[in-house]
């Protein structure tokens, strides 16, 4: 039995010795450090890595991680400047900077954020209408993140960001806030049809005024060519009829007085289809004159040795006559 005891001993006492030295190395890992309490007061911060601690002495108290947390705290009620109440839940994102402050300067930091946060909304809301409140979610959260920050930081806390995530405003209110925006949906829709409708009557009316003009200048080119057509036509006609009466005269052996008075009547005749042409050409009496001495300069050159000259052309060649005159006198 004592020999039993005698091996037994030995071996509980290695286990013993064994089991207290593995309690007593500590690995922190990555991204991590640990709080080493020795007799219940801070000794030190293990970093990551492994750490061997002082038997029935040393204790890793607390193992802190430092990556950035998120907290989503509950919708919290608060009051506008224009008295409406409403709810509005918040996203906080901080790390721990300083362990041991966080480990001994506050006990519940998570519920002491919450409540701080709460606060703090609260006041900035109370300064801002609802309108503002809707449209001010980024001067909102740099405020908040900017009051948070300050009050954490003797915590041991650094927060990084600050976001409204809803905003919810009572039932009523959502209700005409609703109907306000399809109302500015549909001004919006029927502006922007009117200026559609504008711009289209625009363009047809720009279309017609093009088509138009072009009309009216294929019915001017029409005319103008069509009585240039008959001018041409006419003349070719008295010619060609002074011709044949002439052909016809000498085959007949009628004498030249009477053949040449048969002549002019043909040229006559077409002078008048002539006139008739640019008379339905709206051509003035000044050009009809003009003509006129055309064609009699093309019937002196006759054989005739008497000309029967109208009126009007008589009247022209007087004028002329007069400015030539006044021009003499000048000199």
């Amino acid at each position: 039995m004592d020999f039993i005891f005698s091996l037994v001993l030995p071996i509980v006492i290695v286990a013993v010795v064994v089991i207290i030295g593995l309690s007593c190395v500590k690995v922190v890992k990555q991204s991590k450090v640990g709080i080493i309490m020795r007799l219940g007061k801070f000794r030190k911060v293990a970093d990551t890595g492994v750490h061997f601690l002082v038997p029935f002495l040393d204790q890793m108290s607390y193992i802190i991680d430092l990556r950035e947390k998120v907290v989503d705290f509950p919708p919290q009620p608060v009051i506008t400047k224009d008295n409406v109440t409403m709810q509005i839940d918040t996203v906080v994102y901080y790390r721990i900077t300083d362990p041991v402050r966080y480990t001994f300067e506050i006990a519940n930091p998570i519920t002491a954020i919450e409540n701080l946060t709460a606060t703090t909304l609260r006041n900035i809301i109370g300064e801002l209408d609802l309108d503002e409140t809707l449209t001010s979610r980024d001067i909102i959260n740099t405020k908040m993140r900017v009051i948070l920050d300050e009050a954490t930081d003797k915590w041991g806390i650094k927060v990084n960001r600050v976001e409204l995530k809803n905003i919810m405003p009572p039932h009523d209110i959502q209700v005409t806030m609703e109907k306000q925006m399809r109302a500015e949906r549909e001004r919006r829709e029927s502006i922007l049809q009117a200026e559609g409708n504008k711009a289209a009557a625009i363009l047809q009316a720009e279309g017609e005024k093009q088509s138009a003009i072009l009309r009216a200048e294929a019915k001017k080119e029409s005319m103008i060519r069509e009585a240039e057509g008959e001018k041409q036509s006419a003349i070719l006609r008295a010619e060609g009829e002074a011709e044949s009466i002439k052909k016809i005269a000498l085959a007949k052996g009628q004498g030249e007085a009477e053949i040449i008075i048969n002549v002019q009547r043909a040229t006559a005749q077409g002078l008048r289809e002539v006139f008739l042409a640019m008379k339905e050409s709206e051509v003035d009496d000044n050009i009809i004159a003009l003509k006129s001495i055309e064609a009699l300069e093309k019937v002196a050159n006759g054989n005739a040795t008497k000309l029967v000259l109208p009126s009007d052309t008589v009247k022209f060649l007087g004028t002329f006559k007069g400015i030539k005159e006044v021009l003499s006198e000048d000199k």
